[in-house]
């Protein structure tokens, strides 16, 4: 299987922590750089599939490496670790980490924005729904889905923009024609909630329409 080459732009302080030595100790290609002028040389030239700012490392926010990086690649997913997490914007990156965390939860901020690897893939939007590998992916979220759930997000994901009926949902994806209790369809979308959306008890894209249904806004 083909490494992920992925470019870390970090300083040399000891006291914040490198994770070029243990990325490739998790089995991706690192190529590292001190500056952001190194790295937008090296981007076109590496194959790069995702760019680490480590932002603390450099004793700076790394806004400015991100918008040189966006310049150079706009489609390049960037990763931005800083000293305390704040709140920017997709345009400038992907993905924001506050120090300090576990080098696996960078590993799966990186798997969740890394594309696909499997050959059937269901897209809406942000939502990018891995059939072979029954995963989810959306924003920097990856997460494993059961069968029904699946079948749930997939329906939904068909007909997004679309109000979906309970009872018209719930005899699709149980395949029965009994409707006397949906509230195990509640469940399930409360659960679709937490694999998809940032805040699930705030949904920005699965909705529900109060006395119809539900509908997927992407």
């Amino acid at each position: 299987m083909k490494k992920t080459t992925i470019l870390i732009i970090e300083g040399r302080h000891a006291e914040i922590p490198s994770f070029a030595t243990d990325l490739q100790k998790k089995g991706f290609d690192i190529l590292s750089v001190q500056s952001g002028a190194q790295a937008v040389s090296k981007i076109k030239q590496s194959n790069t599939s995702l760019v680490v700012i480590n932002a603390a490392s450099l004793r700076s926010t790394g806004i400015r490496i991100c918008s040189s990086v966006r310049k150079k690649d706009s489609k390049l997913p960037i990763i931005l670790i800083v000293e305390k997490e704040i709140k920017i914007g997709k345009d400038i990156a992907d993905s924001v980490l506050g120090l300090p965390f576990t080098v696996q939860k960078l590993v799966n901020r990186i798997k969740a924005l890394m594309p696909s690897e499997g050959n059937n893939v269901v897209t809406a939007g942000p939502i990018q729904l891995d059939l072979e590998h029954k995963r989810v992916k959306c924003l920097s979220k990856s997460t494993k889905l059961t069968p029904r759930l699946i079948t749930l997000l997939q329906i939904l994901m068909d007909k997004h923009g679309e109000v979906v009926e309970r009872e018209a949902l719930f005899k699709k994806v149980w395949e029965t024609n009994y409707i006397g209790d949906t509230r195990t369809l509640d469940v399930h979308i409360s659960w679709l909630r937490r694999a998809i959306e940032l805040d699930p008890n705030n949904p920005k894209f699965l909705k529900t329409i109060r006395g119809v249904g539900y509908r997927l806004d992407v």
